[in-house]
């Protein structure tokens, strides 16, 4: 009887004809054949399960009879056929994995259980199969409720951040600034301009006139004529835009431009004024479209116009420019001119100077009393006072408050009361520099504006006399706070912060027998920092001091393969032959203090860099170097003048380590790796003085 009420219950719905009625529950309907052999499933053989189903209630077993207990016969033919049934099921089933065909067995076992149950409690009179027949439909509805809400779950978890993530990404997009489209692009372009020219360095400046927060490039320019005989040379003025190095407007000259500055402007008054130098005319043009706005023939100018405070009370800064006959060597005049209109204030005054040599200044000096004085000098450097200056070219007192005052100090330094002169410097060694101490001053060349000339006329003074000593002079009373020597100076001193005392330090380049050796001596006291030799790149071009985020300065400067400490001196220097055969290759290198025993090469030429400059990009603290080099003629195209930017930043990313000395000597510093060295430069940054 127990192994029939079995068979009866583990058989699917449509044989239930075999027991003589028709069971609701094993013939559910369904819309897949799999659906429907989920409920024919196999129950434990462990016995509880047929003590449930023959526990209570009557059904018929095979061969009518019933209420007999089962024998071992009975139960051997029970296992046979539940092994029949178990392999009609696989072949039903053959893509279930076994884990789920398990899973329907257990299933369908107790849902076998439970209709056993109802039927059992219909049999006995009790609730109807109808009952028991709904809380199985019902239980599957809430299983499969429960499911969907599950999944409903998972895939809300999964979408709620998805979508919050993309709504942020968006967000952000949205409420950041977009850069300008050019100035998103790194600025890196090469342009040819005009004659070769050789080696003499033409008239550079940098100053923004385009409005894209980034410093244009003024370039003076000379060129040949192809259309008339004999060929006549052209001068002009050339504006590039720093960003793409695209023409901005050109000045046509009657002379060679020998100075350009830039930024002569009042507060309200924009564009600024450029201001073109010759020989003999001084031109200003509109910054922005290079219009002519006043012009005044001068002869014989020899130096660049110096920012003068308001000597008329217009509110605006006047200049001052230095002339120099070329038959009176020692009959040197300075002349007073309106920054507004150009206009000569008064007449010049000539002064006949006691010595020879290079012109030093002129150059305006603040004391500390706020009195101003004339810096200059041929050979030697003396001081005027600017307010006899002005009573000299002028013949009345000066209307400004500014130019009434004098320092009792600098004037007790007089000789005798006879004379205007305050010696700066005399000696018979002749002076070749002598440069305000301030940082970063020659990275934007010939600035007329008054705010980045505010700390130079306020500052201690570089000297080089005697062709190769060192020296700072303190303004407050004119000593030599200390003295370095050194070989031969070619190259002016650059300051910048080499070390962490806060006190600038000077970038000094010599060269003699074929080697250039650089620099740094300290700015306190004038012991050696740093040295390095090279082989010599026949050039002469200055420095470039940048201030980097890490508060010190990076030294940008041009030489050949660097001489390492164990070889000897006489084997880099290479022949005349050989020299003539072979071009010389000079390479740009970057110094900084952090990693004083490594330098970064940037870019390789084998032109002639004649001069350069530095432009900053604020906003992606980055600065363009500039170049402007002579290419020799080839047999492909003749000589030109290079103009060439390219960014820092790019650069450092490419550039090549450079090791000055070789391994790690026994018991020294360990010498920083190639990936510590990339990561630091590479994380460097730049930013404006």
């Amino acid at each position: 009887m127990a192994a029939a009420l079995s068979r009866a219950l583990k058989l699917p719905g449509k044989k239930g004809s075999e027991l003589g009625e028709y069971d609701p529950l094993t013939q559910a309907d369904s819309e897949d054949e799999s659906e429907e052999d989920d409920l024919v499933l196999n129950y434990p053989r462990n016995g509880l399960g047929r003590d449930g189903c023959l526990s209570s209630g009557s059904s018929k077993s095979r061969g009518g009879r019933s209420g007999r207990l089962v024998g071992a016969d009975d139960e051997a033919q029970e296992d046979e056929e539940e092994e029949e049934d178990e392999d009609e099921w696989r072949e039903r089933l053959p893509n279930k994995s076994r884990q789920d065909r398990d899973d329907a067995k257990g299933t369908q076992y107790w849902s076998h259980r439970d209709s056993g149950r109802d039927r059992g409690g219909e049999d006995r009179g009790g609730p109807g199969g109808l009952g028991g027949s709904g809380l199985g439909v019902h239980g599957a509805d809430a299983e499969k409720k429960r499911l969907r809400m599950k999944n409903a779950v998972r895939s809300a978890f999964f979408l709620v951040p998805l979508v919050c993530a993309a709504l942020l990404v968006l967000l952000c997009a949205f409420l950041i600034p977009c850069q300008k489209g050019e100035l998103g692009k790194r600025p890196q372009w090469e342009r040819a301009l005009g004659d070769a020219g050789g080696v003499s360095p033409p008239a550079l400046a940098l100053w923004d006139v385009d409005g894209d927060s980034v410093e244009d490039v003024f370039l003076g320019v000379t060129e040949w004529t192809n259309d008339t005989h004999p060929r006549n040379k052209i001068y002009s003025a050339v504006a590039l835009s720093a960003v793409s190095g695209q023409v901005l407007w050109r000045k046509v000259m009657r002379e060679s431009v020998m100075y350009i500055q830039c930024g002569l402007q009042d507060i309200t008054q924009t564009p600024p004024v450029v201001l073109l130098i010759g020989k003999s005319i001084l031109v200003a043009v509109n910054g922005t479209t290079g219009m002519t706005l006043w012009s005044v023939p001068l002869k014989n100018i020899e130096s660049q116009a110096v920012l003068l405070p308001d000597l008329q009370g217009d509110s605006f800064p006047d200049l001052l420019i230095a002339t120099l006959p070329a038959d009176e060597l020692l009959d040197l005049s300075l002349t007073l001119f309106s920054g507004r209109t150009g206009a000569k204030l008064g007449h010049p005054v000539p002064f006949n100077l006691t010595g020879q040599g290079k012109l030093i200044g002129p150059l305006l000096h603040e004391t500390q009393q706020g009195a101003y004085y004339i810096l200059f000098g041929l050979g030697n450097v003396e001081a005027i006072s600017l307010h006899d200056i002005y009573i000299r070219a002028i013949g009345t007192m000066p209307i400004t408050q500014a130019l009434r005052r004098k320092d009792p100090g600098w004037e007790g330094l007089k000789k005798t009361n006879s004379t205007s002169f305050i010696h700066i410097y005399r000696g018979s060694e002749r002076v070749q520099f002598l440069l305000p101490l301030v940082a970063g001053l020659d990275n934007n060349h010939n600035s007329l504006d008054t705010v980045s000339n505010l700390n130079s006329t306020k500052s201690d003074w570089v000297l080089v006399y005697g062709s190769s000593k060192l020296s700072v002079l303190r303004q407050r009373d004119l000593r030599k706070d200390w003295t370095f020597n050194t070989g031969l100076i070619r190259n002016q001193p650059v300051p910048g912060h080499f070390n962490d005392d806060g006190i600038l330090d000077l970038f000094v380049q010599n060269s003699a027998y074929g080697v250039m050796k650089a620099m740094v001596v300290d700015g306190a006291n004038g012991h050696l920092l740093w040295s390095a030799e090279f082989v010599c790149p026949h050039l002469v071009l200055e420095t470039s001091a940048i201030s980097t985020s890490t508060g010190q300065s990076a030294f940008l400067f041009w030489a050949s393969d660097p001489i390492k400490a164990q070889k000897n001196v006489t084997e880099a220097t290479v022949s005349p032959g050989v020299a003539a055969a072979e071009p010389l290759i000079r390479k740009l290198f970057l110094l900084h203090p952090a990693h004083p025993t490594v330098l970064l090469e940037l870019t390789s030429t084998t032109d002639t860099a004649v001069t350069s400059a530095v432009s900053y990009q604020a906003c992606q603290k980055d600065a363009s170097y500039i170049t402007v080099s002579s290419r020799p003629t080839s047999d492909s195209e003749p000589g030109a003048r290079i103009v060439k930017s390219i960014s820092l930043r790019a650069a450092i990313a490419k550039g090549r380590i450079v090791r000055l000395e070789e391994g790690n000597k026994p018991g020294g510093p360990v010498k920083p790796g190639v990936f510590e060295v990339n990561k630091f430069f590479r994380g460097l940054s730049f930013k404006n003085q």
